[in-house]
Order: C-alpha cells, then sequence, then structure tokens
C-alpha cells in the first residue's frame, strides 16, 4: 500500500480520520506507523496529500491528513479487453489501474467462457475492491470506469462509438506483422487498446475491428497471458501515444 486511501466523508471536519479493518492492520503491521508518523493519504475521487498518525494499533488508526495536491495525470489509453477468468481479472483490474488507465470496457467474444459472466468478481463492490488496490499500489485517487458487455456484435456496432469516438485504435492480435515502431504516431491524445482473449479474437472478430479503425499490432514473438499482457500492452502504447516523450 503505497497509499492509504480515505472514502468521502471519513475526515472529519477537523481533517481527523478513525479507520479500523485492513487499514489500520496495514498500517501497523506493514508500515510500522506510530503516533508522529506520517503516510500518504488520498480521498477516492479527490485530492492526495500527507497524514500524521495520532494514535495507531492493530484496531484503530486515527490521523490527521492535509490533501493540497491533485492525483497524477491520467493515462491515454483506455481498454477494451475480452472478458478473462476471474482470477486474472482480479490482476488486470488492479494493474490497469495502477498504471492509470481509466476507462475499461470488459467484453464477451466467441472465446470468452459464457460462465465467466456469473462470477461474483464482477458484482460492482468487488470491481471496486480490485480498482482500490490497484489506486492504492499507483499513488492515485481518480477511480477506473468499467463497463461490462456481454456480446461482441451489438459492443461494436452501438457502444463503440458513442463511447471511444474520438480515439486512435490498437488491437494487440497474433500473428499481426508489425509492432508499434512500425506503426504512425496517432493524431488523437487518446488510445483504445483492444486485447482479445487467450488464443486471440477470431478472424470474424478481428476483421470486424479492423473494419471499425483498429490497426493490428504485435507484442512480439511471445505468446503472454492475459495479466502480462495488459501491463505490458498498455506501457507500451502509452509510450506511442507520446510520440516517445515522458
Amino acid at each position: 500500500m503505497n497509499l492509504l486511501l480515505l472514502e468521502d466523508g471519513e475526515l472529519d471536519d477537523a481533517g481527523v480520520a478513525r479507520l479500523d479493518g485492513r487499514r489500520a492492520r496495514h498500517a501497523g503491521e506493514v508500515l510500522r506507523a506510530a503516533a508522529g508518523d506520517t503516510l500518504a493519504v488520498g480521498v477516492v475521487g479527490g485530492r492526495m496529500g500527507r497524514a500524521t498518525v495520532l494514535e495507531s494499533s492493530p484496531d484503530l488508526l486515527v490521523l490527521r491528513a492535509a490533501l493540497d495536491a491533485p492525483p497524477p495525470p491520467p493515462s491515454p489509453v483506455s481498454l477494451l479487453l475480452a472478458l478473462p477468468r476471474p482470477k486474472i481479472l482480479r490482476k488486470v483490474l488492479q494493474s490497469a489501474a495502477s498504471m492509470g488507465v481509466k476507462r475499461i470496457a470488459l467484453l464477451g467474444t466467441y472465446r470468452v467462457e459464457k460462465s465467466y459472466f456469473a462470477s461474483p468478481l464482477l458484482a460492482p463492490a468487488a470491481i471496486r475492491e480490485q480498482l482500490l488496490l490497484g489506486l492504492e499500489q499507483g499513488k492515485d485517487t481518480a477511480l477506473p470506469e468499467v463497463a461490462l458487455f456481454r456480446h461482441f456484435k451489438p459492443f461494436v456496432e452501438d457502444e463503440l462509438d458513442r463511447r471511444f469516438g474520438g480515439a486512435a485504435r490498437l488491437v494487440a492480435h497474433p500473428g499481426a506483422s508489425p509492432t508499434l515502431d512500425g506503426l504512425p504516431a496517432p493524431a488523437a491524445r487518446e488510445v483504445l487498446l483492444a486485447i482479445g482473449p487467450e488464443g486471440g479474437f477470431t478472424p470474424y472478430e478481428a476483421e470486424t475491428l479492423a473494419a471499425r479503425g483498429f490497426a493490428p499490432f504485435s507484442l512480439g514473438a511471445r505468446v503472454l497471458r492475459v495479466d502480462a499482457a495488459v501491463p505490458f500492452a498498455v506501457g507500451q502504447v502509452e509510450l506511442w501515444a507520446r510520440g516517445g516523450r515522458t
């Protein structure tokens, strides 16, 4: 936990918060926080800063916060992701949130098991929990927006342009010949990155995405699992979108 996240309303008028549960235990057992120490804190959806620990025990953390900084700028990359296995989805949501991705569309495709949509991990509270863990890691307070779409064709026809109309479009696809350094830098400042299921998009899905402006590219000779492919691809695409500039 690199940032202690507070929910809106947990700070009183004096800037004091009283926390219990996981955050109090982590502060005491992992961070070894004691009275007088300072911790990095932020309010979900709000500002960041430092907090002075007033009291720390395994059951209670009392601190006074001063929030004087905005969250870091978002990544220019949004994700269109074929819904992975639930255990993998946990890792993907955390890593995407930690990297500053702010829009994630989870999509049913031909090779996505229909049973995945019954997973309790897709409940809004469960998704939010994983995103918060990612924000704690990446020191950010701005929650990503996650939307779920069961069917490929209705999404492409009815939702794609409405939700991501102004973004450049890329699809990481096995067998694609060019790597990102072989593609011209985008004119748009935002990029929608599509990543298929393990095994990739079907030929029909790949052709449909190409017809909608998605340029295919290769992640290289290695075959990566989705939880490895997502952060690897997001990092590459972000550099590509910035024209190699930091």
